[in-house]
């Protein structure tokens, strides 16, 4: 530690901190443009100048100087740093004079408007003034795709966007061209830009030059009711705001949370908004002569209970990506009043097996705890299209401590360089067995991170049993290490829907005689099933269905609605409050920002209503009663933002099941990131963005 003086205040700080940094340890404010704390040091705007005692005669930024870089006085007092004298805030006035020097003064058809640095920092710290009076600079517009806006005339060569762009999204796609005047940030071909992560530098930008072209002039920030959410289109559980006015959601921002993700987003979950009001269910449905007409809730419900009374148990449910814990309580409690046990919320054939232990299918070392990881090992899993903000994460590991990077399965551009091993189980099984180069690194890594993803555990065409397989041989590697850390638990199974772990938790899988998904679909198709409810399940073959009736409890018209029998219009996360728990276990929940359209229900209640209807009425009224019951029989779910942690002592005996498999390849879920589920599918951005990324690839082909 080290102390400093700071406007007269002595507080103590790590002698690492920059200036800035001490500043703010001591209560004060400096403006800044290009100073980001989670982006390297460029120190090129000079707003955040202070004076130094005993330094040189002129100010000092304090973004690029560190606390030990400071001379102590000459009898060894602290050193001393002023941020409010005359000299410093002549030097703001000066900087922030030569910044307007070429600013347009576009203000009142600004999309930043009311949320620009610029404005805000103008107002604090320039002057009401300016001695310049030439004609100002013009700058090109760039193409940067679809989703980012540019008015480059605006741009002050802060970098936050370069430095992002290059260091947290991996991409080294944009840079500053030119000298003096003639500097200009630009993409490399002017072509679009290839990270899922770019949506990113709108909110980096501290002035209008880059702004989101789908939002571009809907609504200014003072007319939006601002409503804190949880992301479900990735399972990481991102944190962020929903902007909503009257019945309409306006856009997404992220939220700050170092536990998950930072104060990053995905470009999905940003910019899917507009597929929230397109292609949605707003009326129930029921199909007569062949065809699907507009019916009340009534018919709908007695449609239904006239099957559901001849089918008996032969029901199954299967739960859809999106779907939050309380309507999967609701519906197995349903399903169960009925003598089924058929739910199931897991991927087609999964290995992940309802007796296994809770560290089977969570990440247990955290989303925070990959910067701890010291080796890390990737099996069945594009961490990139699956869990981008995570792949970041990764990224930020390799880039601030070097740990060494395997992958088994597909071979793919993860933004970060690694060792392939092999595309499949032999690969896995001979890493296991000891062989090869990684494998010593993983023995003596002290705290080895294995990431499984969903792509390895579920083989559709090979049955269970690979996946258990898998998953023996990942725990094995997470804990058979000589220095393994005390209390490190390194496996970590990344799942990519948002439903799953909370749907496992409660139990929303086979029971009491029931068969996973893919056999109900199956047994569908033979006749042997009467009555199959789709919660928002959408991802499965809807032609093996036969001839079972099929409700669909859903918001889009996606697969699952055009081979429904009956349609039961529900609401999206961001018309109800709702639970998920993300893949690291953690229990988060959305919160209602605008209503259903049209005659949409909220899932559970839609569940409840039909079960008063088919005559066994589920025992609860109101969403704090089901809260209620949930909470009572899993304790666990009470605890918002909180993480049920898994035992190191269930992964190791994980690791000494029998293996039965002898080949089997890896490949992720995941082929097309941008049209994951029906809100990603149903929007016209998401929709230009998965072309532009097909034309990428072509391209790079």
């Amino acid at each position: 530690m080290a102390s400093i003086k700071v406007d007269g205040q002595l507080v103590e700080v790590p002698d690492y901190f920059t200036l800035m940094q001490a500043a703010e340890a001591a209560g004060a404010e400096i403006p800044r443009f290009c100073y980001h704390e989670r982006l390297s040091v460029a120190g090129n705007c000079r707003m955040c100048l202070v004076e130094v005692k005993g330094g040189p005669p002129k100010p000092q930024a304090s973004c690029a100087m560190s606390v030990k870089d400071l001379r102590p006085g000459p009898n060894g007092e602290p050193p001393e740093m002023f941020t409010n004298t005359p000299m410093v805030k002549k030097a703001r006035e000066g900087v922030m004079e030569f910044l307007l020097i070429n600013h347009p003064l576009d203000c009142p058809i600004c999309d930043q408007g009311g949320e620009c640095d610029l404005q805000d920092q103008a107002m604090a710290y320039g002057v009401d003034k300016s001695r310049f009076f030439e004609n100002k600079r013009a700058v090109e517009d760039k193409y940067l795709g679809p989703l980012v806006k540019t008015s480059m005339n605006r741009c002050i060569h802060c970098t936050r966007c370069v430095r992002f762009t290059t260091e947290v999204a991996g991409i080294s796609e944009m840079g500053l061209v030119g000298r003096g005047e003639d500097a200009e940030i630009t993409s490399y071909l002017e072509r679009a830009l290839s990270s899922e992560l770019q949506g990113n530098i709108i909110d980096l930008c501290p002035v209008g030059a880059l702004t989101s072209k789908p939002y571009a002039f809907h609504g200014r920030p003072w007319e939006l009711t601002k409503t804190e959410s949880i992301d479900v289109m990735d399972a990481v559980g991102s944190n962020i705001r929903v902007d909503s006015r009257g019945r309409e959601v306006m856009r997404f921002l992220p939220r700050l949370n170092e536990a998950i993700n930072e104060e990053w987003i995905s470009d999905k979950t940003r910019f899917v908004w507009d597929g929230l009001k397109s292609q949605r269910l707003d009326r129930p449905y029921v199909r007569k002569g062949g065809k699907l007409k507009a019916a009340s809730w009534e018919e709908a419900f007695a449609a239904i209970a006239a099957q559901v009374k001849k089918a008996g148990s032969r029901v199954g449910a299967i739960a859809g990506d999106l779907a939050a814990v309380e309507e999967m309580y609701a519906l197995k409690a349903l399903l169960a009043s009925l003598g089924s046990g058929m739910t199931d919320v897991r991927p087609a054939m999964s290995g992940i097996d309802p007796s296994m232990p809770r560290s089977a299918y969570v990440f247990n070392p955290t989303i925070a705890g990959i910067d701890e990881a010291d080796a890390i090992l990737i099996i069945g899993s594009n961490p990139r299209r699956e869990a981008s903000v995570l792949n970041a994460r990764i990224r930020k590991n390799w880039r601030t401590k070097g740990s060494p990077i395997a992958v088994i399965g597909e071979q793919a551009d993860l933004t970060y360089p690694y060792e392939y091993l092999g595309e499949g189980f032999e690969t896995l099984a001979d890493l296991a067995a000891g062989k090869g180069a990684f494998a010593e690194v993983l023995r003596k890594a002290t705290k080895p991170l294995i990431i499984v993803g969903e792509g390895a555990v579920s083989h559709a065409s090979l049955g269970k049993q690979p996946g258990r397989d898998v998953i023996a041989l990942a725990s094995k590697l997470a804990t058979s290490g000589e220095a393994l850390a005390e209390g490190w638990n390194g496996f970590a199974l990344l799942h990519n829907a948002a439903s799953r772990v909370g749907g496992i938790d409660i139990g929303f899988v086979p029971h009491d005689g029931g068969v996973c998904s893919a056999d109900q679909i199956g047994l569908a198709g033979k006749g042997e099933l009467d009555v199959l409810f789709l919660l928002g399940a959408d991802e499965y073959d809807m032609s093996a269905m036969g001839k079972a009736f099929v409700v669909y409890i859903g918001t889009h018209g996606d697969a699952g609605a055009h081979r429904a029998d009956v349609i039961l219009p529900a609401a999206t996360y961001t018309e109800k409050s709702g639970t998920y728990v993300n893949t690291e276990g953690r229990v988060q929940m959305t919160n209602r920002a605008v209503f259903p359209p049209g005659e949409a229900k909220e899932d559970w209640a839609i569940i409840r209503a039909l079960s008063a209807v088919i005559g066994k009425p589920l025992p609860f009224n109101s969403l704090q009663q089901l809260r209620a019951a949930i909470y009572a029989e899993f304790p666990h779910l009470a605890r918002i933002d909180q993480i049920r942690a898994g035992s190191v002592d269930d992964v190791r005996k994980l690791a000494k099941a029998g293996i039965k498999t002898k080949s089997a390849k890896f490949a992720s879920p995941v082929s097309e990131f941008y049209l994951t589920n029906p809100i990603a599918r149903a929007s016209a951005v998401m929709g230009e963005c998965a072309q532009m990324a097909a034309g990428l690839k072509q391209a790079a082909e």
